[in-house]
């Protein structure tokens, strides 16, 4: 039998030889990743100096934080590294175009892309999206997201997609988790997350290691920026400042400004009155639109003006070849828009309508959802999904029929009588069926039946 002493010196060698085998299979699927991407066929990218690669990165963003990470790695001439996140959560939303046609630039611009389904936050974020269902919401944003960079026109072999469980449950994330929360204050932690993470006046610990952990997926991604919505500030803030303190590099930030709703104010998956279902039939949307909060004369929070300005403009580069929105007139010729400044010189004037505006915005925002719904019809794994990611609410019991209780005193009423074989009646309501011979004189007399 074996001495305590060998199987202990056993166990250790099991355990070096393990870290040894996972090191090398790291080192392996870290040159796999890099060899597939080495092979990706960008024969159709145009070949852009730095300065027009720079332009093409930060066109349409509402600000950046630290450019100089960014420009010192396009200046070595590398591929900028980039990681967009979504946490996997309500349905995904017409939004959603803005970050995607900006993914799109970036393709272009020559970067490495990577989308982080962040499921793994949904969860955290006050059970957003509960742990049931997590799993099947990360496969249907999969989906959408797929459908929508290919509506238009990104090559999808161009992007990696990363599920947020498959490292952020290793036990090295994990120990870096604790290593950040060692130094961040609740106080810091609940103010970077204002923004993202719902607030509530009893809130769940998990918020506050949301933002914690969208800062270290930079590090674990492997990426030189994190690019989000400007929603997203404080959490970029904060990784800039604590990411350094457990020996970790900067990130720069790039930030996409976020859309209006459609009643003003964000536009949110959570409130279906603010925004458009990617799935929503033409109908709907033009239900939707129809409503929208579009004041005349007005382009602040004008979500319809907003939807044109980092969505509809830069997708007509994909009908037009170029950035454009035409607005049908119906007694004149058609308004052709190549930059916003204009739509909003000729919006504050009334020369461009809400009652033109909307309709031209419609049957673009159709047009441009055809081929994602198609997809979705076409595809029945993607059906399955979406009735397991979201599935319908449990019907209501149906309510009963309670007969009611007429009484008694109702014509044709039940009586509390029993008739007996003779014709006369013994009961509780004898008294009332019961007109004996008395009664029945007395009624004869009524009726003035009596013999004359």
């Amino acid at each position: 039998m074996a001495s305590t002493t060998a199987l202990q010196d056993e166990i250790a060698v099991l355990e070096k030889n393990i870290a040894e085998l996972q090191a090398q299979l790291k080192d392996a699927k870290a040159r796999l990743q890099k060899q597939q991407w080495d092979e990706i066929d960008r024969s159709s990218d145009s070949k852009l100096s730095e300065e027009e690669r720079k332009s093409l990165i930060k066109v349409n963003l509402k600000e950046v934080l630290n450019p100089e990470i960014m420009d010192a790695v396009l200046a070595k001439g590398e591929h900028l590294k980039i990681y967009w996140g979504t946490a996997t959560t309500g349905r995904p939303h017409c939004g959603y175009f803005v970050p995607v046609l900006k993914i799109a630039q970036f393709l272009r611009a020559g970067c490495h892309v990577k989308i982080l389904l962040a499921d793994i936050h949904g969860f955290l974020d006050n059970l957003k999206a509960p742990i049931e269902l997590v799993k099947f919401r990360a496969e249907y944003y999969r989906f959408v997201i797929t459908a929508l960079l290919k509506a238009v026109n990104v090559p999808i072999n161009k992007l990696e997609f990363v599920l947020g469980s498959d490292f952020e449950l290793k036990p090295d994330y994990m120990m870096d988790v604790l290593r950040l929360a060692s130094i961040t204050s609740e106080h810091d932690a609940k103010k970077a997350g204002a923004e993202v993470v719902k607030q509530t006046e009893n809130a769940p610990l998990s918020g506050l290691l949301y933002p914690l952990m969208q800062a270290l997926d930079e590090q674990y991604l492997d990426v030189d920026v994190q690019f989000g919505g400007v929603d997203q500030r404080k959490i970029f803030a904060l990784a800039k400042e604590v990411l350094p303190k457990i020996g970790y590099k900067e990130r720069a930030h790039l930030m996409n400004p976020m859309v209006p709703g459609l009643q003003g104010g964000k536009m949110s998956a959570s409130d279906p009155d603010s925004k458009i279902d990617v799935l929503d039939t033409a109908d709907a949307v033009r239900k939707k639109l129809k409503k929208a909060f579009a004041p005349p004369k007005q382009v602040e929070e004008n979500g319809v003006l907003s939807f044109v300005e980092y969505v509809l403009l830069p997708a007509g580069e994909l009908k037009y070849g170029t950035q454009k929105f035409v607005v049908e007139r119906r007694d004149a010729e058609p308004l052709v828009y190549t930059d916003i400044k204009q739509m909003h010189k000729d919006y504050l004037n009334d020369v461009l309508s809400p009652q033109i505006l909307k309709p031209a915005v419609t049957e673009a925002l159709v047009e441009l959802l055809a081929p994602v719904q198609a997809e979705f019809q076409a595809n029945e794994t993607w059906k399955d999904i979406e009735q397991k990611a979201y599935p319908p609410p449990p019907a209501p019991p149906k309510k009963e029929k309670k007969k009611k209780d007429k009484g008694t005193g109702y014509p044709g009423g039940p009586k509390k009588v029993t008739a007996k074989p003779d014709g006369h009646v013994e009961g509780q309501d004898k008294a009332v069926v019961d007109v004996g011979v008395e009664g029945g004189e007395k009624a004869m007399e009524k009726l003035g039946l009596e013999e004359k």
